[in-house]
């Protein structure tokens, strides 16, 4: 048998891959998780381009159309609600808004705040998380205390109580920005110990590593350790969790629109169309479907692309 030369052994070489490279693998073989990708890529562009969607299919969110409402009934006129080409998802009752393009605008809020919220809590959280994970003592038990108490904050009641008692004009915002702003808070700045103990946790093994000691021994401070030598290893933990905390942030903020403390009409929002559909979805159910459906295929969708996610960058799962 002829011996393989030295130039057949090179290019037989086995090349190494990057953490990126494994991950995106792993992700293309799990079609679900592929396919809620697809779908959070397509909602933020319908968010993005939502002005020239709704022109190019719809009407704008605010504009009155009387003519599609029975002046008798207050109802949608035709089957279905009023759905018709001019109206992909009907009209609204009473007033006969376009409910594709407040579905369509609705998004813009829903996902602004739920993406908004989500960075400051990962930002809280990540900081704080290594920072207990890494010192351990007094440090460790003042910040795991501290994630106790957000923890347990009847955080539904708050936000109820704080969008009662902030006026109309605040902090220099007013109208629907002092809102987003509001929200943006409510949700970010009390949900930030949920991956705040998850990176806490990664943290506290990762500080006996040998890298860690390596760097250490060779003079680096604490903060060269914490934000050069330990985070990079956590950004797999980092954005999994966020691709899964977004959907939880979505439904909250379709939670307090619907309780009227949200974002205030006429500004679309999801779950300020739940809260309007309930008075009319036995006559009119196409008014509460749509904007149900939205938030229940972008919960679905961000669900299934973070726990590929997880699957993909989780080195006992290969």
């Amino acid at each position: 048998m002829p011996r393989m030369s030295g130039q057949a052994h090179a290019g037989t070489a086995i090349q190494g891959r990057s953490l990126r490279q494994i991950a995106w693998g792993g992700l293309k073989r799990d079609k679900v998780a592929l396919g809620g990708g697809v779908a959070v890529v397509t909602l933020m562009l319908v968010a993005i381009f939502a002005p020239v969607i709704v022109a190019a299919l719809g009407h704008p969110p605010l504009e009155f159309h009387y003519d599609k409402v029975d002046p008798d009934l207050q109802v949608p006129r035709g089957p279905f609600g009023g759905i018709s080409p001019d109206f992909l998802f009907g009209a609204e009752p009473v007033n006969g808004r376009d409910v594709f393009s407040r579905v369509v605008y609705g998004s813009r809020i829903s996902l602004l705040i739920a993406f908004l919220a989500t960075m400051l809590s990962v930002l809280l959280g990540t900081v704080l998380g290594v920072v207990a994970g890494y010192f351990g003592g007094w440090v460790d038990t003042l910040i795991s205390r501290t994630m106790d108490v957000f923890l347990a904050f009847p955080l539904l009641l708050f936000a109820i109580a704080l969008a009662g008692v902030v006026p109309d004009r605040a902090f220099g915002l007013a109208g629907d920005t002092l809102r987003i702003a509001l929200m943006v808070f409510i949700i970010g700045f009390f949900n930030w110990p949920y991956i705040g103990r998850i990176i806490r946790g990664q943290a506290l093994s990762l500080r006996e590593r040998e890298f860690v000691d390596a760097a250490r021994s060779l003079g680096a401070g604490s903060p060269r350790i914490l934000f050069i030598e330990m985070l990079p290893n956590l950004a797999a933990p980092i954005l999994v969790y966020s691709t899964l905390l977004i959907p939880t942030n979505i439904l909250f903020e379709a939670a307090l629109s619907f309780l009227g403390v949200g974002v205030r009409p006429p500004t679309p929002t999801w779950g300020g169309m739940l809260s309007d559909a309930t008075h009319w979805f036995q006559i009119a159910p196409n008014f509460m479907l749509f904007p149900g459906l939205a938030i229940f295929v972008t919960v679905l969708a961000f669900n299934l692309f973070g726990d590929g996610l997880r699957d993909a960058l989780d080195p006992r799962s290969r």
